[in-house]
C-alpha cells in the first residue's frame, strides 16, 4: 500500500467555482459555500483519494488560486512543481473558458519539458438556461491540449469528486511508469 503525494494547482477566472468545487470535495459533499468572498493568494485543501483496484492512495495538496490577474505574480512561487492541473471555468462565461489557455500555459511554464496531467472543469452546469459554453466544444478543446474534460454542478453536487478522482488515478498511473523505468535499471 503506497501513499503517494501530489500538488494540484486549481486555476481559472475569477468566481467560475473553483473554491465552492474544493471545499464541496474536502467536505464530500456536505459543505457548498453559499456565500462567495473573493480568494486572494491561495487557499490549500488537503484530500486523501484511493486509487481504485491497488489499495494505493493519492493525497492531493489543492492549491486553491485566486483568479484575479491582480494576484497572479504571487502564483508563480505558490504554482512551483505542480503534478497535476484543474482548470475551472463557468459554462455560462465564454470569456473564463477562452482564460483557460492563459491558465494552462501559466501552470505548465513552471514544469518545463515535463508532461502535466490535467482535466478540464466546466462548472455550474445548473444554469442550463444561460450556457454559452458547449460540452463539445470544451471536449474538442481539452483533447487539443491533452486534458480529460467534465462538467459539473457544485451548486446541485453533480460530479463534482470525478475530475479529482480522475487526476489521482493519473498520479498514480504516472508513478508506476516511473517505478517500472527504475526497477528496470535496477
Amino acid at each position: 500500500m503506497v501513499k503517494l503525494a501530489a500538488k494540484c494547482i486549481l486555476a481559472g477566472d475569477p468566481a467560475v467555482g473553483k473554491t465552492a468545487l474544493a471545499q464541496l470535495f474536502r467536505s464530500d459533499g456536505t459543505h457548498f459555500q453559499k456565500n462567495y468572498t473573493l480568494t486572494t493568494g491561495v487557499d490549500l485543501v488537503v484530500k486523501t483519494v484511493p486509487v481504485p483496484d491497488t489499495g494505493d492512495s493519492v493525497e492531493l495538496f489543492i492549491f486553491d488560486s485566486a483568479g484575479k490577474e491582480l494576484f497572479s505574480e504571487m502564483l508563480d512561487k505558490l504554482w512551483e512543481s505542480p503534478s497535476v492541473l484543474c482548470l475551472v471555468y463557468d459554462v455560462t462565461s465564454e470569456q473564463s473558458f477562452t482564460s483557460c489557455s492563459k491558465w494552462l500555459e501559466k501552470a505548465r511554464s513552471q514544469i518545463p519539458g515535463t508532461t502535466l496531467p490535467g482535466v478540464l472543469v466546466g462548472n455550474k452546469t445548473d444554469l442550463a438556461g444561460r450556457r454559452v459554453v458547449d460540452m463539445a466544444q470544451a471536449q474538442a478543446w481539452a483533447l487539443g491540449q491533452g486534458l480529460e474534460c467534465f462538467e459539473t454542478s457544485v451548486k446541485e453536487m453533480e460530479n463534482y469528486e470525478a475530475p479529482f478522482h480522475y487526476l489521482a488515478k493519473q498520479f498514480h498511473h504516472l508513478y508506476r511508469e516511473k517505478l517500472e523505468v527504475f526497477q528496470a535499471l535496477v
